[in-house]
């Protein structure tokens, strides 16, 4: 089959699911129920609940596969995603301090932002210059340094992590393991959806305009090199861009793992190397897929939801398994 048609079959899949999810519940809502003018529990549920829920697990999954497409390019290896640098788990500590202390809700407009979503997102960009001066003490920044000092970082982070959990007491440690399990439950109103769009539309409008540098990525950074290509330049702002995606995304649902490795591969697999096609399967099939991920998550144990992170990790751990076996570096 032609990529063209490949490409075009599965954005047209991510938007079916997109447009069909709002409907699934553990009470299904027919489209009768949702047209302007009919009134009752069902429309308020459909447009203020469900419909919000299912755009933001969209623009959370389409964000974390773009990411992972840009680091697996950039470290040429199927295994790297975003959270390899830590990004997650800076942004996670400083959630979980955030919590801890009590941080309230800031009001910014007519926006109501949690403590936690700023300090989480704070946390991520903080973490990612942390990592990128100390792999710069080495004076020359190659990925493998990047990744080396990030997973020092992730492990690091991991460990505060627990004992900010261990010291506080029983109701704020409950809000940060169920907070580190990620989720869209709590999901009300279009707040939440705002404050994952703008690092959306900032993230992707720096990668998407770098699909001919991550072409040239993929035959290694010297040979990218010798065709023109400024590497140095170009990973900053891969870091940057995946940083404001990720760091936007954990803010708000959490760290929700193995979606930007998933997605990304699958994606190559059907449709190969060329980024100018690569990068916008990406983004709606990482999207696509999190939004069918998280309605299944919320309907098989109705009425009690299954955390959404709890699944993309179940279906994640073998993928990766299944990678590591393969013994591919891309």
């Amino acid at each position: 089959m032609k990529p063209r048609t490949l490409l075009t079959g599965i954005i047209l899949s991510s938007l079916i699911v997109v447009l069909v999810s709002p409907f699934i519940g553990m009470e299904w809502i027919g489209p009768q129920e949702i047209w302007p003018g009919s009134e009752g529990k069902n429309t308020l549920i459909f447009w203020e609940i469900r419909v919000p829920r299912v755009l933001l697990a969209f623009l959370a999954g389409a964000s974390l596969s773009l990411a992972g497409l840009a680091f697996q390019t950039l470290f040429r290896n199927s295994l790297a995603t975003p959270f390899t640098l830590g990004i997650s788990s800076g942004a996670a500590l400083s959630a979980a301090i955030s919590i801890q202390l009590g941080l309230g809700t800031i009001v910014l407009g007519s926006i109501a932002i949690p403590g936690s979503t700023i300090t989480a997102f704070v946390g991520a960009i903080l973490t990612l210059l942390l990592v990128y001066l100390l792999a710069q003490s080495r004076k020359r920044v190659t990925t493998g340094t990047l990744l080396l000092a990030g997973v020092a970082i992730n492990y690091f982070f991991s460990s505060l992590i627990l004992f900010v959990q261990y010291t506080s007491d029983f109701y704020n440690s409950f809000r940060i393991l169920r907070w580190l399990m990620g989720g869209l439950e709590g999901t009300q109103g279009y707040s939440a959806l705002v404050q994952v769009f703008v690092p959306v539309i900032i993230g992707s409008g720096i990668i998407f305009p770098l699909w001919t540098e991550l072409n040239l990525l993929t035959t290694g950074e010297e040979l990218a090199a010798s065709r023109g290509v400024d590497v140095r330049r170009v990973r900053k702002r891969i870091f940057f861009a995946t940083s404001i995606l990720v760091g936007g995304v954990v803010a708000v649902c959490g760290p929700i793992g193995f979606v930007g490795l998933m997605s990304p591969h699958i994606c190559r697999l059907l449709l190969g190397f060329d980024h100018r096609r690569l990068l916008v399967a990406s983004f709606f099939f990482g999207g696509g897929f999190l939004v069918a991920c998280d309605t299944f998550a919320r309907t098989i144990l109705a009425p009690t939801e299954l955390p959404v992170g709890i699944l993309t990790a179940f279906l994640g751990g073998p993928f990766f398994l299944f990678l590591l076996l393969k013994k591919r570096s891309f």
